[in-house]
């Protein structure tokens, strides 16, 4: 027999498996099912990420947010008037059933006038918690969904001027952590679009005009953003499908100066937001260019490490130098981004709860 209203209220900060399996058996026992988030002011993922996250992996729900910033008391009936007239504001209507995982499942049931519907309270379905996942998301990596998965990731960029090794070491990473094995062999590198774009519009000259050289495409500079979007939006995507990890050949702040290596002015309009957390700089010295049929200005290499590391400087990004051979690169890559790894999440605590 399928129930009239079901309510599925949680803080999922972050959420995980056991979180989906409870509303998915909710769903299923309901003929409509409310899931309440609640988030406290000083926790470090906002509301309204959680909000979307659970909306994004249940459509099948009404997902609603409410702040609650009463710690929690379960034997203090004042403290539980007050949490519930916070549930009750956000959900104001009758409901029938409450499901939890919870041992106050019963209590919190009983003062909505509802029936209590316990879900895997032992966690033997999924052996997680959002307190597990806080203090190791590594470690619980494989009970995260794809939009979880797409925030937490550590991205990681490799840019440079043209010819000094950006796509090679780049490539190099993401084969040195997934051989690490585990979580890490779902390690991803997203490539640069704007080669990909590069090579459509040489193409597409050559469509015309068979023989041209790169030389003579030319660029607008409105196409500049269209690059930076698509790498952002792939970067993205990627983000979500991979490791802990996500190494990026270039990215949409690289684009800004490649704007202006070939517009000769700045870049237009506001930059892509940030959602990177380290950048690994090529030094052009010690690389031979090599003309791969995209390249040119190889006089133009010193002026555009220089503007990157200027840049990079100004905004307060996090990055390191690379210099000397390949393999002391990627050495001292790895070891940046061992370091980046190494400091892991910050979550802030939740509100405390007495027992």
């Amino acid at each position: 027999m399928r129930l009239e209203h079901g309510l599925v209220l949680g803080k999922f900060y972050p959420p995980h498996a056991g979180h989906h399996h409870l509303v998915r058996t909710a769903a299923d026992r309901c003929e409509r099912l409310t899931v309440l988030v609640c988030a406290a002011s000083v926790e470090s993922v906002s509301l309204d990420e959680r909000v979307a996250w659970m909306r994004e992996m249940h459509p099948e729900a009404t997902v609603i947010g409410a702040v609650d910033d009463i710690p929690m008391d379960l034997d203090d009936p004042d403290v539980w008037d007050a949490h519930m007239a916070v549930f009750r504001a956000a959900v104001p209507g009758r409901v029938d059933v409450v499901f939890t995982s919870e041992p106050y499942g019963d209590e919190l049931a009983r003062r909505f006038e509802a029936r209590h519907e316990c879900v895997d309270v032992s966690r033997s379905l999924f052996p997680v918690s959002g307190t597990a996942v806080r203090k190791d998301p590594v470690g619980n990596w494989e009970f995260l969904a794809a939009p979880v998965r797409g925030a937490l990731a550590l991205r990681v960029v490799v840019l440079g001027a043209e010819s000094t090794g950006t796509t090679t070491l780049a490539r190099a990473l993401t084969e040195h952590y997934r051989a690490r094995g585990g979580v890490w062999a779902r390690t991803l590198c997203v490539d640069e679009y704007g080669r990909e774009f590069s090579e459509r519009k040489l193409a597409e000259l050559r469509s015309v005009r068979p023989g041209a050289e790169w030389a003579e495409v030319s660029f607008g500079s409105q196409e500049f953003p269209v690059i930076a979007r698509e790498q952002r939006r792939r970067e993205d995507a990627a983000a979500r499908l991979g490791s802990p990890v996500l190494f990026c050949d270039t990215d949409a702040f690289a684009t800004t100066i490649w704007h202006e290596r070939y517009m000769g002015g700045p870049y237009p309009g506001e930059p892509e937001p940030a959602g990177q957390h380290l950048w690994l700089l090529t030094d052009h010295e010690g690389v031979a260019f090599e003309d791969d049929g995209l390249r040119e200005g190889e006089e133009l290499r010193p002026w555009m490490t220089e503007r990157f590391h200027d840049e990079l400087v100004r905004t307060g990004r996090d990055f390191r130098v690379l210099t000397g051979a390949h393999d002391k690169r990627l050495a001292e890559a790895v070891a940046s981004v061992d370091g980046l790894l190494g400091a892991g999440w910050h979550f802030t605590d939740p509100l405390p709860e007495k027992r």
